[in-house]
């Protein structure tokens, strides 16, 4: 277990699978989830390297807040192939009010243990992540 300085622990899980998506490529993306009776963050579900960005967006779920990350693919208009590594504060509308501020409060300290994101988005609903907004941001 990592860093509690926060009052959240980090599962060792969760760095070690968010350095394999960033070494290997084994996953497209990871899902992360603070399970509040540990009071810990934990991998929640791993994306395959097949899965689409839909796969991904129908992984956060519509009331509850996660953190995630997506191995995001494209081609800039010069032809190039390049990959982004970007982190997703997911905390929808919908979602309680104490599990918003823990996510929030959580979120800085947790993302330093995943050395390697290139591009952070804060979304409160499925438009924020949408696939149009990743690859505007990216380029």
């Amino acid at each position: 277990m990592a860093n509690a300085r926060s009052g959240m622990a980090v599962h060792d899980e969760c760095k070690i699978k968010f350095l394999e998506l960033k070494a290997k490529r084994t996953y497209r993306f990871i899902v992360y989830k603070i399970e509040e009776k540990q009071n810990e963050v934990i991998v929640e579900k791993l994306g395959q390297p097949t899965d689409s960005y839909e796969d991904f967006s129908a992984s956060l779920p519509a009331n509850e807040c996660r953190y995630a990350v997506y191995d995001f693919d494209y081609v800039t208009e010069e032809n190039c192939r390049k990959s982004r590594i970007i982190f997703v504060a997911w905390s929808p509308d919908t979602a309680k009010v104490r599990s918003k501020m823990i996510y929030a409060s959580s979120k800085d300290t947790f993302k330093r243990e995943l050395d390697g994101i290139q591009m952070e988005l804060q979304a409160t609903d499925p438009t924020e992540v949408g696939l149009d907004v990743i690859r505007s941001r990216a380029n």
